[in-house]
């Protein structure tokens, strides 16, 4: 190969590792402005205020508040959500206190509801023990594991 060719091939990789790092910064920037967008509230005036929004306007997303997934989002769509470790669940938890399957996020009669569906470790909604299915507030926080989540408009 000649040395013309050479050089070429060498400004030809320099450019394309420009490239993806302009990328990864563009998309880290975009994540962190997301984030950031999002006030923080005082944890004794989170529920009323997640209540007043939630009148305004339902809920949009599951945004994950807490964990290794923090500041990450789920958009609500009309079908469910699951939760867990499972690689078949929409939001998939590398957490070992996170059952395969451990929890759904469902629409039912205009509301938000959360189930566990029999997880060993439990799920928690606002510090509190659910069993079964129970509605889910907004700005209420949800544990599985590791993870805090909760529904935000």
């Amino acid at each position: 190969m000649s040395e013309l060719a050479f050089t070429i091939a060498r400004l030809g990789y320099l450019v394309l590792l420009w490239v993806f790092v302009y990328f990864v910064v563009r998309v880290l920037r975009r994540d962190v402005a997301d984030v950031s967008a999002t006030p923080t509230r005082r944890r004794g005036l989170r529920r009323d205020a997640g209540a007043a929004a939630g009148r305004n306007r339902g809920p949009t997303r599951l945004v994950i508040t807490e964990g290794p997934l923090a500041g990450s989002m789920v958009p609500l769509t009309p079908t469910s959500i699951t939760i867990g470790r499972d690689q078949n669940c929409t939001l998939v938890l590398n957490d070992s206190y996170a059952s395969s399957r451990h929890a759904r996020v469902f629409p039912k009669d205009g509301a938000w509801w959360l189930e566990d569906l029999s997880s060993t470790n439990g799920t928690t909604l606002a510090g509190r023990p659910v069993y079964g299915a129970v509605e889910l507030p907004v700005g209420v926080p949800v544990r599985i594991g590791q993870t805090t989540l909760e529904l935000r408009p």
